[in-house]
């Protein structure tokens, strides 16, 4: 018989078991998370999101959130949808301005600038075009809204993954908001993977909440153009 075979199991053992088994439970309760976050935040936004603009209320502020303009040196089709998105929901009189908060925290790359070329080119006037420069994330655009551009309801314009953590976002900073809902990127490739790292940037929101987490950069207070 081998000799491990034959040895009597020691206490040792008993507690490397339990450590063992301690050890699992751990793993398996830290990849439950994500997924309860996940749920926790399509909940929070049910009767919230709408891709009619007929179904949806006047607000003075739309708030387009960024994303680059091209991927993979290819036009980023979830960046086209928003544009498109924050276009007929201003040309539709739902709302009379749009704040484009987006990326310009590095030389070359400017997600506010672009948003306003694209918006002017879809038929939306220059003058009601605010840029927040300063959203460098998802939290970052909405507390800045709220307390750097003074809104206490708007619209918030994006893909439905990333509405649904902006409207958590919005709801856990007492910022009234809905949704319109831009259509995805053609790319089911592109789909998939986004919405894999979409679990993740909702665990990370659930988390800054709990931690109060504060912009990057806040600021003075600016005003936001809209028309009459």
């Amino acid at each position: 018989m081998h000799p491990f075979l034959s040895r009597a199991v020691t206490p040792l053992d008993h507690l490397r078991r339990r450590w063992k088994r301690i050890a699992l439970l751990a793993i398996i309760a830290s990849a439950g998370i994500p997924l309860l976050c996940d749920y926790h935040i399509t909940s929070s936004a049910t009767g919230r999101c709408h891709t009619d603009l007929n179904k949806i209320g006047d607000q003075p502020l739309a708030l387009l959130l960024g994303t680059a303009r091209e991927f993979n040196g290819a036009r980023n089709g979830f960046y086209t949808k928003r544009i498109e998105a924050a276009a007929a929901l201003f040309k539709s009189g739902k709302v009379r301005g749009i704040l484009a908060s987006g990326d310009n925290g590095r030389s070359g790359y400017d997600e506010p600038s672009d948003m306003k070329a694209d918006l002017v080119a879809a038929g939306v006037p220059e003058e009601f075009i605010t840029l927040d420069y300063a959203g460098f994330r998802t939290r970052d655009s909405i507390v800045r809204a709220k307390k750097v551009f003074g809104q206490t309801n708007l619209i918030i314009v994006s893909q439905r993954f990333h509405a649904e953590r902006a409207l958590y976002i919005a709801q856990e900073l007492g910022l009234g908001a809905s949704a319109f809902v831009a259509a995805d990127s053609a790319s089911r490739a592109s789909n998939a993977r986004v919405r894999i790292r979409e679990i993740l940037a909702r665990t990370m929101a659930v988390a800054d909440n709990l931690i109060d987490r504060q912009p990057k950069f806040l600021g003075k207070p600016e005003l936001v153009a809209m028309r009459d």
